[in-house]
């Protein structure tokens, strides 16, 4: 056995049937071309012989001194690799609303803590020929973020390399000492918490100022809505793509950046979808938002300088334009704030800002309390260039991430090729009619592109 990082611990006493604490990744593959009908069945056949699984694929949760739980890791020396690894077959019409709708059932399931904490399902089914891999890891072995790196690494740039890596089978890149960009928003809080009561008086008088003379957006200040309330078990997902060259023109014609395209892309959405269940606030949402704190000069520079901004959605205004104005220049005044930081304290007043996650936790916290932002909104790196698996071009690889009580709704997205591929999880029962979301993200873009002139 081995004991537990307080990180680890953390998530594994946080989960709940209610509260699933698993990220996952929908790939969506299509076979090359003369592939033949038993493509998908051989693929199975010879990913089941690889039975070299590295550490972090091994562990789930032990027990010490008599029963104790989530203190230690245990490691199995025998997987069951055809309990990890399941073959699925979808309904017809095998569109992509069914295989969204297996997607959902999984995404809102447990895994079993008994066994090494992770599954894939390998789909089939699709009537038009593509198949899927489904796969959920546990965030106490890994973050979205390192997750990502790890499936893409599995791939290949190369159409005619046919050999097959699987996630499991990959050790670790090494990583320098201070290396930590990699880490998720989860784990940058429970990693910085230290921080925050280690920070000196001085550097306490810092963050005041920042928090006070600059304005920063503060936590517990967004308006209710509903999609900060308690949560049950039962999740729903959707996906789609964009092009990034439409998302860049608009970045481009406004003189933006593209991750505030992106949350003026998201803002326009939510606005749209709670007019639709009149439920929009008059108070603008706000989103918590990770990004790279780095300068331009910096870019290059190892370690960690990953923060999280509470960013104004500015869902009261009516016109898309003046709408991405005002979020373009929420994120500049936010990151002006933490680039002003020493490194530490930054990632301390991070942690701070985004320490309402870990008070969601709290027996009736979420219903008494004011939500510390409404939403989570995180743009994941992903790869630049096509990938391909056995031969099978990725078309769509999106991620799925953790809703909570008081975050019933969570968008997450990353670039694949020449796309831009975003994942959405909501609780089934808080968040109706989820995909319709999708429609609105559409429309929320095609309106940006409007008003700058693309």
């Amino acid at each position: 056995m081995k004991l537990m990082s307080p990180t680890d611990s953390m998530f594994l006493l946080g989960e709940s049937r209610e509260h699933p604490m698993h990220v996952a990744g929908l790939q969506l593959f299509k076979p090359p071309e003369g592939s033949g009908p038993d493509f998908i069945r051989d693929m199975y056949e010879t990913i089941v012989k690889n039975d070299d699984f590295q550490p972090t694929f091994r562990k789930h949760p032990g027990r010490l001194l008599g029963g104790i739980s989530n203190l230690a890791w245990a490691f199995d020396d025998d997987v069951d690799i055809d309990y990890h690894l399941r073959r699925s077959a979808l309904p017809r019409p095998g569109r992509v609303r069914e295989l969204l709708e297996l997607v959902s059932r999984l995404h809102g399931t447990l895994l079993d803590r008994h066994r090494p904490l992770w599954e894939a399902s390998l789909v089939e089914g699709l009537e038009d020929g593509r198949f899927a891999v489904y796969t959920k890891i546990h965030h106490s072995l890994l973050d979205g973020v390192s997750a990502q790196r790890l499936t893409i690494r599995s791939m290949t740039t190369d159409p005619d390399d046919t050999e097959m890596r699987v996630p499991w089978t990959l050790g670790p890149r090494q990583r320098t000492k201070d290396s930590g960009s990699g880490r998720s928003a989860l784990q940058s809080l429970t990693g910085t918490v230290g921080s925050i009561a280690s920070l000196a008086p001085s550097t306490l008088s810092i963050a005041r100022a920042a928090l006070l003379e600059q304005q920063l957006t503060l936590p517990f200040r967004a308006p209710k809505t509903m999609f900060n309330v308690p949560i049950g078990g039962a999740r729903r997902v959707a996906a789609q793509s964009w092009p990034l060259a439409r998302i860049k023109a608009v970045k481009s014609a406004a003189g933006v950046t593209v991750n505030d395209v992106v949350l003026a892309m998201c803002a326009g959405a939510l606005r749209a979808y709670l007019i639709e269940r009149a439920a929009l606030p008059d108070a603008p949402l706000v989103a918590m938002v990770p990004v790279s704190l780095r300068t331009k000069d910096e870019e290059d520079a190892g370690g960690n300088m990953v923060g999280t901004i509470l960013c104004n959605l500015a869902t009261d205004l009516n016109d898309p334009a003046k709408r991405l104005d005002a979020i373009s220049t929420s994120m500049n005044d936010n990151k002006k704030v933490f680039s002003e930081l020493p490194r530490t304290q930054a990632l301390a007043l991070s942690a701070f800002l985004m320490s309402g996650l870990a008070m969601g936790l709290l027996p009736g916290f979420v219903s008494s309390a004011p939500p510390p932002f409404n939403i989570v909104i995180s743009n994941v790196p992903g790869a630049s260039e096509p990938l391909y698996w056995n031969g099978a071009r990725l078309d769509g690889n999106y991620p799925f991430s953790i809703a909570l009580d008081g975050q019933a709704l969570n968008i997450t997205m990353t670039n694949n090729g020449d796309n831009l591929d975003f994942g959405l999880v909501g609780c089934r029962r808080s968040v109706p009619h989820l995909q319709r979301l999708l429609m609105h993200l559409e429309n929320s873009l095609a309106e940006l592109e409007q008003a700058v002139g693309t």
